[in-house]
């Protein structure tokens, strides 16, 4: 019996279906840390500015990921205003966990369960590479900004706020 090597996450699939150039970076996670993040940051030894979170919040009722630094925090009206909407919240952790197949400090914008439109913030383009959740907690992807953002169809727009 020959046994498969599995593929890893949704969102490393993604990218090698694609053929598209990205390091795994794989550190050990501390359940304690205040912030999925920051350890990222620290782990893989680059800038906060540089490691990217997902978010996922509601614009008029409807889902929008969002991808910001780590180093700062989302402006849900910049988001809101970024896709045509009046009024933006926070999702429900439950529901972004149900829309993207992924658990909470884990969740990639690349592989998720059911395409949702996505904003990365701008200031990703000031970098050859960023990374970004690779669908597990202490896993980390790292690509060019203008490859993530053709995958998920992203629109760049400035949303975070330091």
């Amino acid at each position: 019996m020959v046994k498969k090597k599995p593929a890893g996450t949704p969102a490393i699939a993604a990218l090698t279906a694609a053929g598209t150039e990205f390091t795994v970076h794989a550190y050990a996670h501390d359940p304690a840390h205040p912030s999925y993040g920051e350890e990222a940051a620290q782990a893989l030894g680059v800038c906060p500015a540089q490691v990217f979170k997902t978010l996922l919040a509601d614009v008029d009722g409807s889902l929008v990921v969002a991808v910001v630094p780590v180093s700062g925090s989302l402006d849900l009206k910049a988001l809101a205003a970024a896709v045509g909407g009046k009024r933006a919240g926070m999702a429900d952790p439950a529901l972004a966990e149900r829309a993207t197949g992924y658990v909470l400090g884990g969740i990639s914008p690349l592989g998720q369960r059911r395409r949702l439109r996505t904003v990365l913030d701008a200031s990703a383009s000031g970098f050859p590479t960023i990374c970004v959740s690779a669908g597990r907690r202490g896993l980390e992807l790292e690509l060019a900004p203008s490859d993530l953002a053709a995958l998920t169809t992203a629109s760049l727009s400035p949303i975070a706020r330091p």
